[in-house]
């Protein structure tokens, strides 16, 4: 039998398309992209089982000679996997995030206006936490990702395989500080254009800020999924001395209380019509802007 030239189908002794041969790179690439699909579709559960390798190898694309060429034991295929999961960039619904920056970008020029007091910015920080806050929490309450995410940092420990268990580990720990280097620039960018720094008193940072954001966040998140009425909750409040009483979630009264409990006003900074301009062109330019 004769392959074709690149990029043809080859034809067996009775006509049938054959798949072209794949490189176990290709392989192994299409496999896992595959598998984590499946997952990310449905939610990581306290083993792989409802994961099918047969079904992982149809809907790749590959042979089943290739697949088991690259791993003659399923188990080898699950360990891979686990460690694609956990070596994840991005741990989140990236889609709600974008559409929170939006949102974000959007109330800050609503209220530019805000920024011409001290008090007015201090409202300005306010609602943004109070929404972004809440977009975070919903974001992560309805993403099977984020679940698989979670179920993963709550479950590696009982893996029996000392290797892959180390291995796990470290991918989850390199994915961790990429995602809260992320939101502590966000952190960091936001609170610079209001005029806000970091209490000198409390010695913290805004990678502290965003870990313990993210771990509430993820806390209640775990919390809403046996009880759901954490999730629609509310209170009418005036936090901090906001201006105007606001309805509060959970999650927006958590983050609010870490942010003013590690930033205050930078008194340094003076805010006159030059420094107005330049935060609101500032302000119009953010594309990701997360709380």
């Amino acid at each position: 039998m004769k392959v074709t030239a690149a990029g043809a189908v080859a034809q067996g002794p009775l006509g049938l398309a054959r798949r072209p041969r794949l490189s176990d790179q290709e392989t192994e690439r299409r496999m896992l992209h595959t598998a984590t699909s499946l997952i990310n579709g449905s939610g990581l559960t306290v083993s792989l089982d409802h994961i099918s390798f047969e079904e992982v190898i149809q809907q790749a694309g590959v042979s089943r000679s290739a697949a088991y060429r690259r791993w003659p034991y399923k188990d080898l295929f699950y360990s891979d996997l686990l460690k694609e999961l956990a070596r994840a960039a991005r741990p989140a619904a990236v889609s709600g995030f974008e559409a929170a920056a939006v949102s974000i970008r959007a109330i800050a020029l609503a209220h530019s206006d805000w920024l011409e007091t001290a008090d007015g910015r201090r409202d300005l920080v306010l609602e943004l936490i109070r929404r972004g806050a809440l977009n975070d929490f919903e974001t992560m309450l309805g993403s099977t990702e984020w679940r698989t995410y979670l179920a993963l940092h709550a479950s590696f420990l009982s893996v029996v395989d000392e290797k892959l268990r180390s291995a796990l580990q470290a991918a989850l720990a390199s994915s961790e500080r990429g995602f809260i280097s992320r939101i502590a620039s966000a952190w960091q960018q936001l609170a610079g254009l209001l005029g806000y720094r970091l209490r000198p008193e409390v010695q913290g940072s805004f990678e502290m800020i965003a870990t313990l954001a993210s771990a509430t966040v993820r806390g209640l998140v775990i919390m809403a999924l046996a009880t759901p009425e954490i999730a629609s909750q509310r209170v009418q409040a005036r936090p901090f001395g906001a201006a105007q009483t606001a309805e509060w979630s959970q999650a927006g009264l958590t983050a609010a209380s870490i942010a003013f409990a590690f930033l205050e006003p930078d008194t340094t900074i003076e805010w006159n019509e030059e420094r107005l301009a330049g935060v609101r062109r500032t302000l119009g330019s953010l594309r990701r802007v997360r709380a």
